[in-house]
């Protein structure tokens, strides 16, 4: 009796530290007449199958323009690290101020990735601030950002640039996680998917399919973002699922399908496992409860709910 105990308490584990999405292919014509957030289609189970993919979950965190010093940096690394066990059941990566990436690498070690929060998409010369991928992946870093909505809209950072730094990325070898998502105007106006469709042909021009394997998506609808709004699980499903619908466009249904989308607008622990119980929702890109070690490892060790269209 002890042995078979035992060998089910393993496999609970097992199942709970590699729980991945399980997922179909997406309706190629969901994009066709749909209006934003509409009801999902694979609520009436219309989704057409031909192959089951696996996704581990990704859990991350952007630090933005914090903390203040070095020590609180290391301070928070460290509750984090902390929160980061055998047991947790995503893969876990924070995205830091240029000043503190290697001491918080040193502190996370290989419990999860440590990433840039941006990226300058040149190799060298008269660039004043800049910080390029050869930089960062000589000190070990192999993660940043592009396109998120504070880079587009204070820093100006157009999508022919953004593209520059995905290729770029890419092309160093590194995985880019690319911000997409829209305004509280465009929101309104239903122009989600239209949205969506422009900023992943325009930001991944270039990107061949092989390469979609250093790619992960980020879907931040702006709206969202540091408001406290945030999107219900079904209309975030709604939007996640639109994506993928792109991306099998794109680049086929083996890399749409492969693709990890996460999901970033306010997310916190009291609204992460709604959200990840969602079938094309991959995980989060956390911003303010990244900054609290105890909120952000609630979100990391989120509650494994029954997996609801």
């Amino acid at each position: 009796q002890k042995s078979t105990n035992d060998t089910n308490t393993t496999k609970a584990t097992t199942t709970k530290t590699i729980m991945m999405k399980l997922t179909l292919a997406t309706l190629s014509t969901l994009l066709a007449g749909a209006s934003a957030f509409a009801p999902q289609p694979t609520a009436q189970g219309t989704r057409i199958a031909s192959e089951l993919y696996e996704r581990k979950p990704f859990i991350t965190g952007n630090w933005k323009l914090n903390p203040k010093t070095k020590q609180e940096a290391i301070e928070l690394a460290t509750g984090i690290a902390d929160s980061i066990t055998a047991d947790s059941p995503a893969d876990v990566g924070i995205f830091v101020p240029f000043p503190f990436l290697d001491t918080v690498q040193g502190i996370i070690g290989d419990k999860g990735i440590v990433g840039a929060e941006m990226v300058t998409p040149e190799v060298a010369g008269a660039f004043t601030g800049g910080v390029s991928p050869s930089m960062l992946k000589s000190i070990g870093i192999e993660y940043a950002l592009a396109g998120h909505s504070e880079r587009r809209t204070l820093f100006k950072e157009s999508d022919e640039y953004i593209n520059a730094q995905c290729r770029m990325l890419v092309e160093n070898d590194m995985t880019v996680v690319l911000c997409i998502g829209e305004t509280l105007e465009e929101f309104e106006k239903s122009l989600v998917d239209a949205v969506c469709e422009v900023q992943l042909k325009k930001n991944l021009a270039g990107v061949s399919a092989e390469d979609m394997s250093k790619v992960v998506i980020a879907y931040e609808p702006v709206w969202a973002i540091g408001t406290g709004k945030v999107a219900t699980p079904e209309q975030a499903q709604f939007a996640h699922a639109t994506i993928r619908t792109i991306l099998d466009k794109m680049y086929g249904a083996e890399v749409a399908d492969n693709t990890r989308i996460l999901y970033g607008g306010s997310v916190s622990p009291d609204s992460v496992d709604g959200l990840l119980a969602k079938p094309d929702i991959d995980g989060a890109l956390v911003g303010g409860a990244s900054l609290q070690a105890e909120s952000f490892g609630r979100i990391i060790n989120f509650e494994d709910i029954a997996v609801v269209a």
